[in-house]
């Protein structure tokens, strides 16, 4: 962009108000070696400034686009002023940002702003999987959900609370792949219970074969020595023995759980897979 990156959520809603901001941002993300059609890949476009977008000289359908044109923001009428700061806002977020709070701060309605959040959320997950995690990896699980005793007796009825829940909560997951020069892979699955046969099917599923494989005590990961370099550590005598140890999977669960908790305050479980991601 002409002028550094915004700080501060109220330099990004002044940045993004302007038009010309707004399509040299969109443009050196999306034609860094210039604008192409987006149909045909032609790089002879021209620039029509009274309906704000291009035109391609060759014949064909869909030979006008626009900055939005193939892009998250195409069938919405809201425009790049209010998308792009809501962009910035969940960028730099570090426990999420809540629908809330970002229809008060662009001016939008809560289904509005619920609506943006989703739809930012998608386009920043990692597209590619990345095949198998391997090397060092943790595997840990969690459960996500209010207290029982906060619940009322009807809800607490609905949740069907039994054995193979945690006070009615919802059993998740978690892969993590060290890496010690840069980020972690981290990879998540809502499963029905924590049983032997459901843990090792995911670690099978995810896992390279002959990997590191670190988990607590529980006894459903009792088998995983028979496929991985498999090492435990006992929650209940250290939490970390050397490399073994699942702080990396404790901390993601620390932040998702602050997330949720702080700032979301409550989720359904159909929509749970979008805030894990």
């Amino acid at each position: 962009m002409g002028m550094s990156a915004p700080k501060t959520l109220l330099d990004a809603v002044k940045h993004f108000a302007v038009f010309d901001n707004c399509k040299e941002f969109m443009v050196s993300r999306r034609w860094p070696n210039g604008v192409t059609c987006p149909t045909c890949g032609s790089e002879s476009v021209y620039w029509d400034s009274s309906r704000k977008g291009w035109e391609c000289k060759t014949r064909h359908e869909r030979r006008k686009f626009t900055l939005k044109t193939g892009t998250i923001f195409e069938d919405s009428p809201i425009g790049l002023d209010k998308w792009l700061p809501v962009v910035w806002m969940i960028a730099n977020a570090k426990n999420g940002i809540s629908s809330h709070e970002v229809a008060r701060a662009i001016g939008v309605t809560q289904k509005t702003a619920w609506f943006m959040l989703q739809r930012i959320r998608l386009a920043m997950q990692d597209s590619s999987d990345g095949g198998k995690l391997g090397g060092e990896v943790e595997v840990d699980e969690t459960y996500i959900g209010g207290k029982a005793r906060n619940m009322h007796a009807s809800k607490r009825e609905a949740m069907r609370m039994g054995r193979r829940t945690v006070r009615g909560k919802i059993a998740v997951m978690g892969l993590l792949e060290r890496n010690g020069e840069g980020a972690s892979r981290v990879k998540t699955a809502i499963v029905p219970n924590v049983r032997k046969h459901r843990l090792m099917t995911e670690v099978m599923d995810r896992v390279e074969e002959g990997s590191a494989v670190y988990t607590d005590a529980l006894k459903s990961y009792s088998d995983l020595g028979l496929m991985y370099q498999h090492q435990v550590v006992d929650h209940a005598e250290t939490y970390v023995d050397g490399q073994v140890h699942t702080n990396g999977l404790e901390s993601f669960w620390s932040l998702l759980k602050r997330g949720i908790k702080g700032t979301y305050m409550a989720i359904e479980r159909f929509h749970l897979f979008r805030y894990l991601d």
